[in-house]
């Protein structure tokens, strides 16, 4: 999916940037994989620890201590943060519990994706929040997270 993405990001001439915390890079790493994605690509922040999310991707404080780091509000407002950041025209987050511990009464494998991009006719991004339930290793999580993730911007471009 990460090619399929990278390919209809280049056609287009639109750019993208990331916002993870429970993927640690990974979302990064798996889009960076595809050839020729410096085009596209401008970059990521990987706001793993919550105070990271205000600094880094400029989630605001007040939705931190209103919603938390996994929720919805905070995946919608780390793709919103980062694209207004690094001024890319769509961009992807990722929040969760990976694991082996559940936090803040949130269970392992819940996770968050943010997408943000141009709106259609309008100054406005448009922007949604998408919730998984994934169960497995830690590792699996975070792969189904990245995985969502890509198939969540994929949508969003309709592809």
């Amino acid at each position: 999916m990460a090619e399929r993405v990278i390919d209809c990001l280049t056609r287009r001439g639109l750019s993208l940037a990331t916002a993870e915390s429970l993927t640690g890079g990974l979302l990064a790493a798996a889009l960076t994989a595809v050839p020729g994605a410096s085009k596209v690509f401008r970059g990521g922040v990987v706001s793993y620890q919550t105070p990271m999310k205000q600094l880094l991707a400029g989630v605001p404080e007040e939705v931190l201590a209103a919603y938390g780091p996994v929720s919805e509000r905070t995946a919608v407002e780390l793709a919103l943060g980062v694209r207004r950041i690094t001024g890319a025209d769509w961009a992807l987050s990722a929040t969760g519990v990976a694991g082996p511990d559940q936090q803040d009464c949130h269970p392992v494998g819940e996770v968050w994706i943010g997408v943000a991009g141009p709106g259609v006719g309008t100054a406005t991004p448009q922007f949604c929040g998408h919730r998984f339930d994934f169960t497995g290793s830690r590792e699996l999580i975070r792969a189904q997270s990245v995985s969502a993730a890509l198939d969540a911007l994929a949508a969003a471009l309709g592809l």
